[in-house]
């Protein structure tokens, strides 16, 4: 209750419009791209609090360090360790295979700049759970944020790219520079 009292403040004083689909009613990857700035995660934060999402995020384990760690933690960081990524996949194949709901808030667009591709994480996480993928979003363009289509991934990987970039397309992101083009590097 606290989070959504919090969040409805953060939009009523916020220069941001919260422009959104309605919360998915199961667990879903969530996408926060274009992830531009540091600014987004705040974002990602309000929405899915304004919204009601119990959300997960995955964040370098560099932030968890020190004090940081447990307010990181409270809010649903799981630390990725950059030296074994792939091994991130499994642990969350794991707990949602355990029973954990909840929904994945991803940035395949890794750390905002120097990439060519998005990072595929998000993909193989959702294929190995059948979670779907819901398209979340910031776009400087119109000062607007939120959830876009929920989609089912069906494993061509072009084919369910070509519907990510189609929706995203037309999204700036608060750094439009440092915007990564929707693209995996299993796409060929």
């Amino acid at each position: 209750m606290l989070r959504r009292l919090i969040a409805r403040v953060f939009w009523l004083c916020s220069r941001w419009t919260l422009r959104s689909r309605p919360a998915p009613a199961t667990p879903t990857v969530l996408i926060g791209a274009p992830h531009t700035s540091n600014w987004d995660f705040v974002l990602m934060l309000a929405i899915s609090w304004r919204l009601g999402i119990d959300v997960r995020w995955l964040g370098k384990k560099s932030l968890f360090h020190g004090w940081r760690g447990p307010l990181m933690r409270a809010l649903g960081g799981i630390p990725v360790d950059r030296d074994d990524p792939g091994r991130v996949v499994g642990d969350v194949v794991d707990m949602v295979r355990r029973g954990a709901v909840f929904g994945l808030v991803v940035t395949p667009d890794g750390t905002r700049r120097g990439h060519t591709h998005w990072k595929s994480g998000f993909y193989r996480i959702a294929r190995e759970t059948g979670m779907p993928v819901t398209l979340g979003y910031v776009d400087r363009n119109t000062m607007t944020s939120g959830l876009g289509p929920t989609i089912e991934l069906t494993g061509d990987v072009a084919a369910d790219m070509n519907r990510i970039r189609a929706f995203y397309a037309d999204k700036a992101g608060l750094r439009p520079e440092h915007r990564v083009e929707p693209r995996l590097r299993e796409e060929g």
